[in-house]
C-alpha cells in the first residue's frame, strides 16, 4: 500500500503543513504546482527534500485559483484546462529534474479533484493533458471517477486512493468538509480504519454501513490537525498488520477500467 499526502502548499511567505516531518512517513508526495498554492522556491525545496527522502513526486494539479486554495469549482473551457495542467506540468517537472529525480503520476487537487468524478468535459480535458505531457506517468484519484475511466481507455496506468482522514457516505462517497464529523482526527481510529481498508477492502460510513473502497495508495492530508501523528500511526499500523508500505511505481497493482 502506497501512502500519500499533499505537500508542498505554501505560498511566499505563508506556510502550510510539516512537510519535512510527512516526507518521512509517506511514500509519494503531491506536490503543488503553482495554481492553487506553491511557487517556484516552495516546489524547488520540496522537490529536493522529496528525493532526499527517497519519496515519489506527484503533480498535484487544481484550478487557477490561489485565493480559494484551490476549493472553487471553475468552469473552464476545456482547451484551457488542457493549456493549465501542461503548464502545471512542466514546471513541477523542472524543479523534479533539478532534485535529480521525475514527476512519477499526477492528482488532482480540490475541487478539480471533485469536478473530474462525473465533469466528462474537464476529465477528457486532464487526460489529453497528461496524455500530451508524459503517457507514461500514472494518474490518482477515486475509484469510479470519470477522469479515471477515460485515462484507462487513453492507455495512461490508473492507480486508486482512499483517505485516512476522511468520512465516507453510504454510496461510497466523501463526505462534504463543512457538514460534521467530515474530518477525521482520532490517529488511533484512523490507523485502525486504513489497516481494515488495505486488509479487508472496506471502511465504515457516517451510518454505520460497510462500504467497499478500492485503493492503491492511502491519503493523509497535510493540513489535518494532527497530520504528522495520523500519518506516523497508520504507517506503523498498517506495517504491524503485515502491509507493505511502498511507493507509487513500485510493483503494486494497478487498474486498467474498461471503458
Amino acid at each position: 500500500m502506497d501512502l500519500n499526502a499533499d505537500l508542498g502548499e505554501g505560498f511566499g511567505h505563508w506556510t502550510l503543513g510539516d512537510d519535512k516531518a510527512l516526507l518521512a512517513v509517506v511514500t509519494s508526495a503531491n506536490i503543488a504546482c503553482g495554481h492553487h498554492a506553491g511557487d517556484p522556491d516552495t516546489m524547488r525545496e520540496t522537490c529536493a527534500s522529496a528525493a532526499s527522502a527517497g519519496v515519489a513526486i506527484g503533480a498535484h494539479v487544481g484550478y487557477r485559483d490561489l485565493p480559494g486554495f484551490g476549493r472553487r469549482f471553475i468552469d473552464v473551457a476545456p482547451d484551457t484546462l488542457t493549456n493549465e495542467v501542461l503548464a502545471q506540468l512542466g514546471s513541477l517537472s523542472t524543479f523534479a529534474r533539478a532534485a535529480g529525480t521525475r514527476v512519477s503520476y499526477v492528482k488532482p487537487h480540490g475541487a478539480l479533484y471533485n469536478a473530474l468524478f462525473r465533469h466528462e468535459a474537464q476529465a477528457d480535458a486532464v487526460v489529453d493533458a497528461v496524455r500530451l505531457f508524459d503517457p507514461t506517468l500514472a494518474v490518482l484519484g477515486a475509484p469510479g471517477a470519470v477522469w479515471l475511466k477515460r485515462a484507462a481507455v487513453a492507455g495512461l496506468r490508473v492507480w486508486h486512493e482512499a483517505f485516512a482522514d476522511r468520512a465516507y457516505t453510504p454510496s461510497g462517497a466523501l463526505v462534504p468538509r463543512g457538514e460534521p464529523g467530515a474530518v477525521l482526527r482520532d490517529p488511533a481510529e484512523i490507523a485502525a480504519r486504513c489497516v481494515q481498508l488495505a486488509t479487508e477492502g472496506w471502511v465504515r460510513s457516517v451510518s454505520g454501513r460497510p462500504v467497499r473502497v478500492q485503493a492503491d495508495s492511502i491519503c493523509v492530508h497535510g493540513d489535518t490537525p494532527g497530520a504528522v501523528e495520523i500519518a506516523r500511526a497508520v504507517r506503523a499500523a498498517l506495517e504491524s498488520a503485515g502491509v507493505a508500505v511502498a511507493r507509487v511505481g513500485s510493483p503494486l497493482r494497478h487498474t486498467r477500467q474498461p471503458a
